[in-house]
């Protein structure tokens, strides 16, 4: 645990809304990959003729790489060139009535190399396209930003309970509201 999760769970309490309101908690760089960990699909988010664009995508991560499969000829093949994109992914649990919202910020490669594209075949990827299953992208995680909102005054939502359990539904919201 980093000194940036211990201040986190010292100051949590800190936070609670009085009377029931919803809370809205910041979550640290650890709580942010476990909880993109849970999930199987994202959003990527990146430059298309100068206008941002978002595209639903299966990922996995790995050496602190989001990891993603495109088309070859498709959009997202061509933002993989270096640029600088980013990386959504957000979770509702209707049981507890929370949620959860991740954004990865990092450039984007291709990977090109025999060893790497072997390795990243092993991982558990829901392919975007049947055309070409070694067109890997990774997006490097370099800035990571999080927040839970959940409701305030419940003592049966502890953060552990929120972080391990799975939430009902992973797929990104229709909006593509981060």
């Amino acid at each position: 645990m980093t000194a940036e999760d211990r201040a986190q769970l010292r100051d949590r309490d800190r936070r609670r809304a009085p009377g029931g309101a919803a809370v809205q908690e910041q979550l640290s760089r650890s709580e942010c990959l476990g909880l993109l960990a849970s999930v199987q699909i994202g959003r990527f988010v990146y430059t298309r003729q100068a206008l941002p664009a978002i595209e639903p995508v299966g990922f996995a991560i790995s050496n602190n790489n989001i990891v993603i499969l495109a088309d070859t000829s498709g959009q997202i093949a061509t933002a993989a060139r270096g640029d600088v994109v980013a990386f959504a992914a957000d979770a509702l649990d209707s049981t507890a009535m929370s949620r959860w919202s991740v954004t990865v910020i990092g450039r984007c490669r291709p990977v090109c190399e025999p060893e790497e594209i072997r390795r990243l075949r092993r991982l558990p990827l829901i392919a975007g396209t049947q055309r070409s299953y070694d067109n890997f992208i990774c997006i490097g995680i370099e800035i990571v930003h999080g927040r839970r909102l959940q409701p305030g005054g419940n003592a049966a939502l502890t953060r552990a309970a929120l972080t391990s359990t799975p939430a009902r539904s992973a797929s990104p919201s229709a909006s593509g509201a981060v």
